[in-house]
């Protein structure tokens, strides 16, 4: 698992670098988003050299993962939520 989640960092740091640069790439990510009710989600999104230009929509669902993405939003919004509380009480450095 360290090493997928090495690869994913290092994927993840080269588009959004590379947005930054002026090369605007598309890479999935975990960002705050508009695309579900949840206010983060992980979907497609294209950086630019502002950081986020835009989160793309999810596109398309079969009923099946339409049924799966709706049994785990409780779920995901209490994670959620419980990072954001963890945020809310603990300084991280700017």
């Amino acid at each position: 698992a360290t090493l997928s989640m090495a690869f994913a960092g290092a994927r993840l740091a080269r588009v959004v670098l590379a947005g930054l640069s002026g090369q605007e790439t598309t890479e999935c990510a975990y960002v705050e988003s508009t695309i579900t009710e949840l206010p983060y989600f992980a979907s497609k999104v294209t950086f630019g050299p502002e950081g986020v230009k835009t989160v793309h929509p999810l596109g398309e669902l079969s009923t099946h993962e339409k049924a799966r993405l709706a049994s785990m939003m409780p779920t995901l919004k209490e994670e959620i939520q419980a990072g954001l509380d963890y945020a809310a009480v603990n300084e991280f450095a700017a």
